[in-house]
């Protein structure tokens, strides 16, 4: 199982601290660790993913359930686009970010805030995040937003402004239950549901006709 970097130094500390609870003779303590070592690494699961080919197509940035589907507010890094998707990610979700189409980051930015519960609407406007936007080969721009949420402290972004990304390309993660969303620009049609269970790289959740 492919192990996200990020996630060694605490899988390591989890086990070594277990190692030493087994070797001080401390069985129910070492066991618990052991789960929780368990636990961490399968977090920070990394699974490989079939990314869809074909023109126009639209895929999920993240794990999770799909929450809202509403019209972007016409403010901000975004204010040009048309819609906006937003999938929180629960502690048992896959944590990776994908990105959704093959574009040029244009621009990353991240702003301190809150800790609400992800899955709650506030949070796309008040909670600590991380938001890339994308410029495809077209030139239409799009904007994902790594959102951090009760048990997320830690948003990962491995992107920065002049780097490119394939469709379905891994740019980053967030620790332990958070929610992503994704700005589509006018024209392109959703396909994707509130309550449908989507993958990161691999969901199609929208397309241009």
């Amino acid at each position: 199982m492919r192990i996200a970097k990020e996630g060694w130094p605490l899988i390591l500390m989890a086990a070594a601290l277990a190692l030493l609870a087994l070797l001080f003779g401390w069985q129910v303590v070492g066991i618990a660790l052991l789960v929780v070592t368990l636990g961490v690494a399968a977090f920070f699961r990394d699974p490989e993913r079939v990314i869809p080919s074909g023109e126009g197509l639209v895929v999920s940035p993240a794990d999770g359930r799909v929450v809202t589907i509403a019209p972007a507010e016409r403010d901000g890094m975004f204010g040009e686009a048309a819609t906006r998707i937003s999938i929180f990610l629960s502690p048992l979700d896959v944590h990776i970010n994908r990105a959704p189409v093959a574009g040029r980051v244009n621009d990353v930015r991240y702003q301190a805030g809150q800790f609400l519960a992800a899955y709650k609407e506030d949070a796309s406007r008040v909670n600590e995040q991380n938001a890339l936007r994308l410029v495809d080969d077209r030139e239409r721009n799009w904007g994902v937003v790594q959102i951090a949420g009760v048990l997320a402290r830690r948003i990962v972004c491995r992107s920065k402004a002049g780097d490119k990304l394939a469709r379905g390309e891994r740019f980053g993660l967030i620790m332990f239950g958070s929610r992503t969303d994704i700005y589509l620009p006018q024209g392109c049609r959703v396909e994707a549901v509130e309550g449908q269970r989507v993958k990161g790289g691999e969901t199609i959740i929208g397309r241009f006709p």
